[in-house]
């Protein structure tokens, strides 16, 4: 027997909200219910001040709706749609609000990562998530251990780039196991709806997933986090970049005027919230013909490199627009896993290698044990 919508708000009948006593089901606060297969995501609206009165209550529905016959898997957010401010505001607000000594307030860290890095775009369409991917293989084959986390909630790619059909399994109360490939630990919306699901989600529902992604995840212990962010400079990004302890951030654009715009603003985004640019990276820089070899600068050329010398950031290196590294990126096999003698390979490589520097030695390959 399928699961309905009116199965969810029956169970959601039992749950009873602190001040009034209603039922949550007949309060009007259920939105955005999504059910796929046995895994069902809805959202409870509240007012921003009731965050914390709105948790117990979150978890009591969490609970109610994982009862029902089917359910293998439920994801609950809160959101906040009325005054005070949005999560965007308020991390806007947070970022200018000095800690001890004058300095913005630290997020918490998660437990067994040491360093967690964005791989971030001003707009869509540049290649980010195929660049997250490789230069967390690179980073892997330099002796790190790496996770990926996909935070693109609305148009996640690494179940795709890294061939990845199989489903988290719940370690613990909700914690869940990461999946895994090519040595890497990854986690991404995409292993919990199909991947023709629409998600319909307002920013909250989105900020609340990602955390849960983040923060619910059985990391174990991990050199580098790499998260794909989600494209532009909104609210969630802004958020997210606030909340998740980053030691840095690499900025992916095309050479293109338009583009190095969006670069631009993400760099100002990342400055404003007090997290390291750790580079420029030029992708689909130029393109050499594999027929007659002639090199064509499709989307211009250098643009990034100069934009990074304009803001005064390290430019990472260039990527080219290359049928293989697409190619491979579409049939689940990262250029850098499957022909790491490649020369597209090599770039990736050389970018992981600037990265590795970049953070410092608070990221070191582990030791390798030689027999004699």
């Amino acid at each position: 027997m399928s699961l309905s919508q009116a199965d969810i708000l029956r169970a959601l009948e039992l749950v009873k909200l602190p001040a009034s006593g209603q039922s949550l089901a007949a309060s009007g606060r259920v939105a955005d219910i999504l059910i796929d297969g046995g895994k069902v995501i809805f959202a409870i609206g509240i007012d921003a001040t009731e965050a914390n009165a709105m948790e117990p209550v979150r978890k009591a529905a969490e609970s109610a709706v994982g009862g029902l016959p089917g359910v293998t898997q439920v994801l609950v957010g809160l959101t906040a749609d009325k005054a005070p401010p949005s999560a965007g505001m308020q991390a806007r607000q947070q970022a200018h609000r000095p800690g001890p000594g004058g300095a913005p307030p630290k997020p918490a860290g998660v437990p067994g990562v040491k360093q967690i890095i964005a791989v971030a775009s001003g707009k869509g369409g540049v290649g980010k998530s195929t660049t997250a991917a490789n230069l967390a293989v690179a980073l892997s084959t330099l002796g790190l251990r790496v996770g990926v986390l996909d935070s693109d909630i609305y148009g996640p790619s690494m179940p795709k780039i890294f061939g990845i059909t199989g489903k988290p399994q719940i370690v613990s109360g909700r914690t869940l196991a990461p999946l895994e490939a090519y040595g890497l630990k990854v986690m991404s919306i995409g292993f919990l709806v199909d991947e023709e699901t629409p998600m319909i989600w307002r920013g909250p529902m989105v900020i609340s997933a990602i955390t849960q992604m983040l923060r619910e995840v059985a990391w174990g212990e991990l050199d580098v986090l790499v998260v794909d962010m989600p494209p532009g400079t909104g609210d969630a990004q802004l958020t997210m970049a606030q909340q998740v302890p980053l030691a840095g951030a690499v900025i992916v654009s095309t050479p293109q005027d338009l583009a190095l715009l969006d670069a631009r603003r993400g760099v100002a985004m990342f400055r404003k919230v007090a997290v390291p640019i750790l580079g420029l990276v030029e992708n689909m820089s130029y393109f050499v013909c594999p027929e007659c070899g002639h090199r064509s600068d499709i989307f211009a050329h250098g643009g990034a490199r100069h934009e990074a010398e304009r803001l005064g950031v390290p430019f990472l290196g260039e990527i080219p627009l290359a049928m293989p590294i697409r190619e491979t990126s579409d049939g689940g096999r990262p250029i850098v896993a499957s022909d790491p003698q490649s020369a597209h390979a090599k770039a990736y490589v050389a970018l992981a290698r600037q990265v590795q520097a970049a953070l410092g030695g608070a990221v070191r390959a582990a030791p390798r044990i030689v027999i004699e």
